[in-house]
């Protein structure tokens, strides 16, 4: 994985180079300059996304962790549209695409990845009722409680 990430620079200006002598120069810049501008539209319309689902989490509507692996994920592919290159815009559409991305993160992952742990339809108020905490307090207060004279 190291080799591969020290070797990616290298590799995307080879395919830039090939994609340039294959088609043209101004060609190569156009496409770099596109990819650019499409990651980042889908960063910003992701980020709004993200936003408008953590609101509806709050006022208590469906949410799941899957949501936001999701909201991740995409942005993570916008990121890659966003840096210039063939190989990381190929890794950007796989993980654009909604059961590819799903399957990826079973490989990488575990299934245990894909699953949402709460269960179908869990609301984000259910979690507050069922969980126990459990632990040792003492209280701070008391000793200062006393009136000063």
């Amino acid at each position: 994985m190291r080799v591969f990430l020290l070797l990616l620079p290298w590799l995307e200006l080879f395919t830039l180079i090939q994609l340039g002598v294959a088609t043209s120069a101004l060609t190569a810049l156009a496409y770099v300059f596109l990819t650019f501008v499409a990651g980042l539209a889908l960063l910003r319309v992701q980020g709004r996304d993200l936003f408008n689902r953590l609101r509806e989490a709050q006022a208590g509507r469906l949410f799941g962790p899957q949501i936001f692996v999701d909201d991740m994920a995409v942005g993570l592919a916008a990121l890659l549209l966003m840096a210039p290159g063939l190989i990381t815009d190929t890794l950007a559409l796989l993980v654009l695409i909604g059961p590819l991305r799903r399957r990826l993160s079973r490989w990488l992952f575990g299934a245990r990845a894909a699953e949402d742990p709460y269960g179908p339809g869990h609301t984000a108020r259910d979690w507050r009722h069922d969980a126990t905490i459990e632990g040792d307090f003492t209280r701070v207060d008391d000793e200062d409680s006393s009136p000063r004279r």
